[in-house]
């Protein structure tokens, strides 16, 4: 999880914890490529808005360093052009702040299960 509110960060870690979800949080995008290269992820959920590398630059190198990763975008600014962007770039999902966490959970599920498919289909 990375995003820019570490309140919200901090919130949503922990409950998708509760919810036996693993779950990281670092408040920017920099930070955010520093953890993938240390840790193996599977499913990265990804605030457009964060100081530094923007989200959606994020995105790309996380694309470019770990193709299989899902990525679901998340932002507090629903923007048309930056989800078409993000889905554009390979995003798995584009959420708008504040998602229901069953909602955002099951979009997890779902991403891990296709980023599972795709391991599976390139062996």
């Amino acid at each position: 999880m990375f995003a820019d509110d570490p309140d919200f960060q901090e919130t949503l870690v922990k409950r998708l914890e509760r919810r036996k979800v693993e779950a990281k949080g670092t408040d920017s995008g920099s930070k955010a490529l520093s953890l993938l290269d240390q840790d193996d992820f599977d499913v990265v959920i990804l605030d457009l808005e964060m100081p530094g590398l923007s989200g959606i630059d994020a995105l790309r190198e996380i694309k470019k360093r770990r193709p299989l990763v899902e990525v679901i975008v998340l932002t507090g600014h629903a923007s048309v052009e930056w989800g078409v962007q993000g889905m554009q770039l390979g995003a798995f999902d584009y959420v708008v702040k504040p998602e229901s966490l069953i909602e955002l959970v099951d979009k997890i599920y779902q991403a891990y299960d296709r980023k599972q498919r795709h391991e599976k289909g390139a062996r």
